[in-house]
């Protein structure tokens, strides 16, 4: 436990401690909800309902921004679960790249994990943190992240590339290609935790304030058909 809050406090500062990198940073709170058709994360489906996710943030001058994003399953899985997820990101403009610190904080009743509390950093408990970096520039979009403490799954990597495509009379359209840790986000099939695989691919388009999504896992071999809307 030690071990873990130490590297929690170590990641925070690095995100922290770069100092001011984006003066023109919106300042302020940011509230907002998504309603989904089903929450899929990364080319896996969580909670296999419909969902709400709400979201909170503030950001400061300087570019720091701490948020907080849930998702909330409206019905109950098969073992009579209803699927609950609360993030905290911390996240620093660092030039042209955004480091951040995200803690996953994911209801045991929908893992297999011991209900230690909000603040369960255990190697079974209901906490995982990830260190990422993302980039973009004008239509593409990167990203790496690795959970590095608390139920880490053997520091699972996910890299994930977008491009948007389209942008006409209102719409656009992205395609998204990630690759992930295979025992994590691919068919669990006992391979090394360190084996790279295609686990997520799709194209996504929007208008307003409602997405569509086609998403297809090619690891899993599973496909999914997404609708969201933003308030």
């Amino acid at each position: 436990m030690k071990k873990t809050a130490k590297l929690i406090a170590l990641a925070v500062a690095l995100v922290a401690g770069f100092g001011p990198s984006n003066a023109n940073a919106a300042e302020g709170f940011k509230l907002g909800a998504d309603v989904v058709s089903s929450y899929v994360w990364r080319g896996s489906e969580l909670g296999n309902s419909f969902a709400v996710q709400p979201s909170l943030s503030y950001t400061c001058k300087s570019g720091l921004s701490v948020a907080a994003w849930g998702s909330y399953a409206l019905t109950e899985n098969n073992v009579g679960n209803r699927y609950k997820e609360v993030d905290v990101t911390v996240s620093m403009p660092v030039g042209p790249v955004t480091l951040a610190v995200t803690d996953y904080n994911i209801d045991p009743a929908n893992e297999n994990a011991d209900n230690g509390g909000v603040f369960d950093y255990r190697a079974d408990g209901a906490n995982t943190v990830e260190v990422s970096a993302s980039y973009s520039k004008d239509n593409v979009g990167l990203m790496a992240g690795v959970f590095v403490a608390g139920n880490d799954y053997k520091n699972a990597l996910y890299c994930e590339a977008s491009y948007q495509f389209y942008n006409k009379d209102g719409y656009t359209a992205k395609a998204v290609a990630g690759v992930g840790s295979e025992d994590y986000y691919g068919d669990f099939a006992g391979e090394k935790s360190d084996k790279l695989a295609l686990v997520n691919t799709g194209i996504s388009v929007a208008k307003d304030r409602y997405t569509a999504s086609a998403i297809y896992n090619p690891d899993k071999e599973a496909s999914f058909l997404v609708f969201m809307a933003s308030f």
